[in-house]
């Protein structure tokens, strides 16, 4: 199974795993709004939210334009890359975990902004709606993701 991910897939895997024994709930590939999608938004026990975006390599992180438009979607922003990667290319100001397949841990907290109020009411009921549209496919894969049975 791990063999058969992608770089990004296999550091998303490690990620959530790290997050979950933090007490965090994660969902990958999560839409804060139209035109962005963040590899990892995680629910901490605190009702903070954390972005962490999977870098497969340099060329990957040179090629992202859409992070910053992240930052206002989350409490903390994080990079998560393999052991290899060049560190001293990634923003100081952002979080950095290093991951694998397996598991991860965080080399750097990144500097805490604060959510507004009303979007964070919002990003909470889409990330809820998300998660539960979500388990709702696993369990009943006609319904699909936006709940029409086909």
């Amino acid at each position: 199974m791990v063999r058969d991910m992608r770089c990004g897939q296999r550091l998303a895997r490690g990620v959530t795993r790290h997050l979950r024994g933090r007490g965090f709930a994660s969902i990958e590939e999560f839409v804060p709004e139209r035109g962005l999608r963040v590899d990892v938004m995680a629910l901490g026990p605190r009702g903070e939210f954390w972005v962490v975006e999977c870098k497969s390599g340099r060329a990957d992180f040179l090629s992202d334009s859409k992070w910053r438009g992240y930052l206002g979607w989350c409490d903390r922003y994080f990079w998560a890359v393999d052991v290899d990667f060049p560190l001293e290319i990634l923003p100081q100001e952002s979080g950095v975990m290093i991951a694998d397949a397996h598991g991860a841990e965080i080399l750097r907290m990144p500097v805490k902004a604060r959510l507004a109020p009303a979007r964070r009411r919002a990003l909470m009921q889409r990330f809820a709606m998300d998660a539960a549209r979500r388990l709702q496919a696993m369990r009943d894969p006609a319904l699909g993701m936006f709940g029409q049975a086909s």
